[in-house]
């Protein structure tokens, strides 16, 4: 992700504790692990400072893991998170680390022939009202909005393009990865 934020022109960083999410404008929520990602955020209490700030409408791009930290019911196994957004995942639901491939999504697209790359990742299995679909592959949907949030299936930083990131970000913001 900090690749692609800096090829857009933003000052991109990585979060590690509260303080340094002062003046960020925008936060990635990575891929990765969720259980462990949940327990380095309480740990560090970034979990805390992330979820005040996101409330408030900070700018978010959650990708893969950071999708199942993000929605407001995890199944498959359930697991807690933040009910950031307003969507029902199911955890590594395309299929385990071997089951892992490269796609492109659905022609209706909103970005077009967007490239899509899936590493054990979740689906999204239902959303509220208020969530608009951007991209579908095969059907389902795999890029998500509401509002200033956006939350993909799969991992658009592996893609080698950036129209997700700015779609998000714009250009020239600080921006950091969490």
């Amino acid at each position: 992700h900090v690749a692609v934020l800096r090829q857009l022109g933003h000052d991109a960083c990585e979060l590690r504790v509260p303080s340094e999410l002062d003046g960020v404008d925008g936060v990635v929520l990575p891929g990765g692990e969720s259980t462990t990602q949940l327990l380095l955020l309480a740990e560090s209490g970034l979990g805390t400072a992330l979820d005040t700030r996101i409330r408030a409408g900070l700018p978010v791009l959650a990708t893969c893991a950071g999708l199942i930290l993000a929605a407001r019911e995890v199944q498959a196994p359930p697991q807690p998170s933040f009910a950031w957004l307003d969507v029902v995942v199911a955890r590594n639901a395309w299929g385990r680390q071997v089951h892992s491939f490269e796609a492109t999504a659905d022609p209706d697209a909103a970005f077009g022939a967007l490239p899509l790359v899936f590493i054990r990742a979740p689906r999204i299995l239902a959303t509220g009202p208020e969530v608009q679909v951007l991209a579908r592959f095969q059907g389902e949907p795999v890029l998500v909005r509401q509002g200033r949030f956006y939350a993909a299936t799969f991992h658009p930083e592996l893609s080698g393009e950036s129209r997700v990131h700015a779609a998000v970000f714009g250009r020239g913001l600080k921006v950091s990865r969490e």
